[in-house]
């Protein structure tokens, strides 16, 4: 892998400081970080004082990128370079000459049941605690990653986590009595739910990475949090509650994580091919 030089090295590390002082969540100081420095490594200039607009658009038009992918590398170039002008590192945003990216409707997938149970059978106990997370209430990685002893609630109605989700928006979702019980459980022991070198607990990439491991056919973590959605919403149709339990901004964005039940257009393709 390609190193780092000290001139970008400097200024992705100024540009962090900046971002640590204005209390964005590490989650996200930790994503734009990974950009940067992957555009420092292979993007071909030896200073960020010799991007251009023009070579920025090139080298964004040589990546293999999904349009979501796409568009998350775009905004942190975005916020970079606006950093980068800001503070007198240079006259010029590079980053105002890239194009606009389209968000993608995106389709729906959530595994399927078969799928989720053969990976329960087969995982590690704290690699099944991850995937129930996941299926059973709709955690991110990162909100899994997070638990802690602390977040665990109990009141009249029985037990409920506080989620540390995106943008430092925390929200409280319910849990299942045997879902809570085996991470309170996991919790009394560890404080954590999963202990590990990222800030005490595992790192975001590495829970996915082990969901990946456990799923078969190249099911994801994020594919469990579509079968929360779908079967969430197929029980009252209310978009609004599945939002809430997801921690999303818009239920636009929800609509997107829900696979509808296609047995009604089914049934009329199959009349119709009678």
């Amino acid at each position: 892998m390609a190193t780092i030089n000290e001139s970008w090295n400097t200024a992705i590390t100024d540009w962090i400081d900046s971002m640590n002082a204005a209390g964005v969540p590490a989650t996200t100081q930790r994503t734009r970080r990974e950009h940067m420095q992957r555009c420092a490594r292979v993007g071909g200039w030896s200073s960020p004082a010799l991007v251009t607009g023009e070579g920025l658009v090139r080298w964004f038009s040589r990546q293999s990128w999904a349009a979501e992918t796409r568009r998350s590398h775009r905004n942190t170039h975005r916020a970079f370079w606006a950093w980068w002008t800001l503070t007198g590192r240079g006259e010029v945003n590079p980053a105002e000459a890239l194009p606009r990216v389209k968000a993608s409707a995106g389709v729906p997938r959530p595994v399927d049941e078969i799928s989720y149970r053969a990976a329960l059978r087969d995982a590690a106990p704290r690699v099944r605690l991850i995937l129930r997370c996941a299926a059973e209430v709709g955690l991110r990685r990162a909100e899994i990653a997070q638990i802690h002893r602390r977040d665990l609630l109990q009141d009249l109605g029985g037990w409920s986590l506080i989620v540390h989700g995106k943008g430092e928006r925390p929200r409280v979702v319910p849990l299942p009595a045997g879902l809570a019980a085996e991470i309170g459980e996991q919790c009394r022991r560890w404080g954590y739910m999963l202990p590990g070198d990222d800030g005490g607990h595992l790192s975001p990439r590495y829970v996915g990475k082990l969901a990946s491991r456990a799923l078969p056919d190249d099911w994801t973590l994020h594919a469990l949090r579509h079968r929360f959605a779908t079967r969430a919403y197929s029980l009252d149709r209310d978009v609004f509650t599945v939002q809430q339990l997801l921690g999303h901004a818009s239920p636009a964005t929800t609509r997107r994580y829900v696979a509808l039940d296609t047995s009604s257009m089914r049934s009329t393709v199959e009349r119709l091919a009678a």
